[in-house]
């Protein structure tokens, strides 16, 4: 099972506070996946959201191929459709309007030759969460060193 990384969001884990992760497809034109396999593609302002019972992804840039044909280029910023069985959809959709989580694309990458999306469901974190956050990453970090100038000695 080969797995090729296309894109991770970075900003996401800081953003939000991510508590499950799910995989899905994702709905393409040709020359849609072979800029993906070019990492054409950018994926820090996308989100997920349900329109009519079914899983969309907004706002997710996909450049145009250059090798392409003119005649039919797809739109760089459309809705794309994503794939998953009804009863996560339905879970989803559940979670997302109950505890008012949302939809955040946390990767791209191909797996077995198709293009796939690790969505995950999270909170949004404020900035005060935000600061808290990098200042025990910074104190980890800080003390892991020390740990590590003490063994030397």
């Amino acid at each position: 099972m080969a797995v090729k990384m296309v894109a991770v969001n970075k900003q996401a884990k800081r953003n939000y506070e991510i508590s499950e992760t799910f995989e899905a497809g994702l709905v393409l034109h040709g020359s849609e996946v072979k800029a993906l396999r070019e990492s054409k593609v950018q994926i820090s302002d996308a989100y997920a959201r349900f329109e009519n019972g079914e899983l969309w992804l907004v706002s997710f840039h996909i450049s145009q191929y250059t090798k392409a044909s003119t005649h039919r280029r797809p739109e760089p910023t459309r809705k794309r459709k994503l794939l998953m069985h009804r009863a996560e959809l339905d879970r989803l959709f559940s979670k997302t309007e109950q505890d008012r989580l949302t939809l955040v694309p946390l990767s791209l990458y191909f797996k077995d030759g198709r293009a796939k999306l690790e969505l995950g469901l999270g909170r949004g974190r404020k900035t005060v969460d935000k600061r808290q956050l990098i200042a025990k990453r910074d104190a980890d970090r800080e003390a892991r060193r020390e740990l590590a100038q003490r063994s030397k000695r």
